[in-house]
């Protein structure tokens, strides 16, 4: 069953985030996009950088950029992207290379980059994660970009 998604009242302590969106499959794309740059704001989010790129197998060359080369450190990266299963093994493929490569990015920057790119079966699931405000997987992105934030401060105070 799909859990609901709670808003969470988390602040950035004006972080800096950046977001890197596919085209592909804009509607629902623009639809998590939009609920992470709300929830990021209404954080209190010093800096939201938004950055298209064609489909989901280029999101990770711009995430990698941009942990490496964004000066102050980003407070963390949200990737987001709906990859539909077709009649081949294409989205299986370009989904478990995204996976690899975010995961990848986030351990050699050490930036936390959270992973929203949806390897869905459906239309029909896109809708309810993408389109429904009660599973809207760009808020869940954004606040786990705030925790994962958080977390990365503590460590640096220690």
């Amino acid at each position: 069953m799909l859990k609901k998604i709670q808003p969470q009242k988390i602040t950035a302590q004006g972080g800096r985030f950046a977001i890197v969106a596919s085209e592909y499959n804009r509607e629902y794309v623009d639809s998590m996009l939009k609920a992470a740059v709300k929830t990021l704001k209404a954080a209190g989010a010093e800096e939201i950088r938004t950055v298209r790129v064609p489909g989901a197998y280029e999101i990770p060359v711009v995430a990698g950029q941009l942990a490496r080369a964004s000066l102050p450190p980003l407070s963390a990266i949200l990737c987001l992207g709906v990859i539909l299963r077709g009649e081949t093994t294409h989205a299986q493929f370009i989904g478990e290379a995204v996976t690899n490569a975010l995961m990848r990015i986030q351990v050699k920057w050490e930036v936390p980059v959270i992973h929203e790119v949806l390897l869905l079966e459906s239309h029909e699931q896109a809708r309810k994660r993408c389109l429904s405000r009660d599973h809207n997987r760009g808020m869940e992105a954004a606040q786990t970009a705030l925790r994962m934030a958080a977390i990365m401060r503590d460590l640096l105070v220690d």
